[in-house]
């Protein structure tokens, strides 16, 4: 069975990328990662490293502009026969040249029903703030408008009275560690690009 080649963008934890490790781990998924890059020192790096998958720092320090580093990036995941590229808590807007090289070939998840709190990183607290009685986390295609490409796929979490930025994050990623393999998984019975 040929297996798609998945590339991991992240900046944080890595809790995302745990569960495509995990899910690929059943040698009938049909996906693999092959290789993690990171804008910053993150567990994320770590996880790959425990896992035996290829990681690359790429420090916005070491290039001269983004747009170089994400020129660097795309290489990397391109010589490790990248078909899919997934932002898994990836921190930074991607170039232009990033997004045209892999068009249709990059999905991004994020903490919200999309198009609501779409194009910040405090989707969460966003949510809390507004007083809405339900979020959750969407799957995305990436294009050139932050958060505005075709939605894949969405899971819907319930936001309680109680709730505080850290519990309600903590479900919205459990649904997400749900989520993103299986979304995955019909990836890879598809054509891309993905039409966008």
């Amino acid at each position: 069975m040929s297996r798609l080649r998945v590339g991991v963008l992240a900046s944080g934890r890595g809790s995302n990328l745990e569960a495509l490790v995990k899910a690929a781990r059943d040698p009938m998924y049909p996906a693999r990662v092959v290789v993690v890059c990171a804008n910053r020192e993150c567990p994320a790096l770590e996880i790959a490293k425990k896992a035996g998958i290829t990681r690359q720092l790429f420090a916005l320090s070491k290039y001269p502009d983004r747009e170089a580093r994400d020129r660097a990036m795309a290489q990397l995941l391109q010589d490790h026969g990248v078909d899919l590229v997934v932002c898994a808590g990836y921190d930074a807007i991607l170039e232009k040249p990033f997004t045209r090289r892999f068009r249709g070939r990059i999905i991004n998840i994020h903490p919200s029903l999309l198009p609501e709190f779409a194009g910040t990183m405090d989707a969460v607290a966003m949510a809390l703030e507004a007083g809405v009685t339900e979020t959750g986390c969407t799957v995305h295609v990436v294009t050139d408008d932050v958060d505005a490409g075709p939605v894949l796929a969405q899971r819907r979490v319930e936001v309680r009275p109680d709730d505080t930025v850290e519990s309600l994050r903590e479900r919205i990623q459990a649904e997400e560690h749900v989520l993103l393999p299986v979304l995955v998984k019909r990836i890879a019975g598809e054509a891309l690009p993905l039409s966008i």
